[in-house]
């Protein structure tokens, strides 16, 4: 029997997953409930779509809005700052609760996993000395875990910074993607990277930051392990 995984892609309105479970229809089905579910929402409490600030759901929202209210919150950023880890999480969940063995989410950088056996997350830094030559090394009792970057170079969201990448680790998806997206805004110059460190670090349920700005490549808290790929 093969042990290597298959990843396939999913795309939903702007969201292009890749995903690796067997229950790949249990992931696909909950994205696009979820996402009607916020649509929804949203059509209610437009604020909420369009805050750049921390801003209280309705007392009614629903899960996937909490989720991504209590990140923002947390972290000092708008709840859409948190909707890629929200759902890519709450899909995980859902594979999980249907009996896959293990699920790997990637929306669009931001990435939940639940693994049964080791796996290495490549990150790509989109700088020339770097590119494409880390990674984080980790193992089943690593997992759950959330895995999620932003970048003011790469990718469509709307960052406030120039950082080349800024990855954290946190156990909570939503977290994390609020977290990267604020480590990024941060960052403009390479002499930012040691404060944008210090602030997300200090983020209560924030494990572990990577920051890449140029030649200057930072980290602080508890990280995966990181190895150098060929």
């Amino acid at each position: 029997m093969s042990r290597e995984r298959t990843y396939r892609t999913f795309t939903h309105r702007q969201a292009v997953l890749r995903i690796c479970c067997r229950k790949f229809e249990a992931v696909t089905q909950e994205i696009v409930r979820q996402r009607r579910i916020l649509e929804d929402y949203i059509a209610r409490h437009p604020d909420f779509r369009n805050s750049f600030e921390p801003i209280e759901p309705l007392t009614d929202a629903p899960e996937v809005a909490r989720r991504m209210a209590g990140a923002a919150r947390l972290v000092g950023v708008g709840p859409m700052a948190a909707v890629a880890g929200a759902m890519a999480q709450i899909a995980g969940e859902a594979a999980l609760a249907a009996a896959a063995p293990e699920v790997i989410v990637d929306n669009g950088g931001d990435i939940y996993l639940q693994v049964s056996r080791p796996v290495i997350i490549g990150l790509h830094t989109g700088t020339t000395k770097l590119a494409d030559r880390i990674a984080f090394s980790l193992e089943p009792d690593d997992t759950p875990l959330s895995i999620c970057s932003s970048s003011g170079k790469m990718g469509h969201s709307k960052s406030l910074g120039k950082c080349d990448l800024a990855t954290v680790v946190a156990k909570d998806t939503a977290l994390a993607d609020a977290a990267a997206t604020r480590a990024a805004n941060l960052v403009t110059t390479a002499g930012d990277v040691d404060r944008a460190l210090q602030q997300i670090a200090a983020v209560e349920g924030v494990d572990g930051v990577l920051i890449v700005k140029d030649e200057r490549v930072g980290l602080a808290g508890k990280l995966p392990r990181l190895i150098r790929i060929q």
